[in-house]
């Protein structure tokens, strides 16, 4: 069973910077795509960042590209989310999720981490 964790969610001023961090367990993930998601009250949960373990390969949202940066670390197993340039309109709560490289849906969600930015 996966199982994710996600960290380094909190409040900051726009232009900033926030790192955020997704403790993965369960399985090796190998043959796994992991993705950033994020939602705001009253909205759907919408797609920010994703990437394919084995190969490193990444996508971004328009929104967040050239500002967000995804990445892995194989050994802990850890996916982080580095965002620069933060702005009010990033403020949502960020969600880690995991799905297997030949399915279309993600099926293991963190529990998702507040990020604030104020003006």
């Amino acid at each position: 069973q996966v199982q994710l964790v996600e960290s380094g969610g909190g409040l900051v001023q726009a232009g900033g910077s926030l790192r955020l961090s997704c403790a993965a367990s369960g399985r090796t993930f190998s043959n796994y795509v992991m993705g950033w998601f994020r939602q705001t009250p009253g909205k759907e949960r919408e797609f920010v960042a994703r990437i394919t373990w084995s190969s490193g390969s990444t996508n971004y949202a328009d929104s967040v590209k050239g500002r967000f940066t995804i990445s892995r670390d194989n050994a802990k197993p850890t996916v982080y989310l580095q965002m620069n340039t933060l702005k009010p309109e990033d403020t949502a709560v960020y969600y880690c999720a995991a799905r297997n490289i030949f399915r279309q849906e993600y099926d293991s969600w963190g529990q998702g981490t507040q990020v604030t930015v104020s003006s």
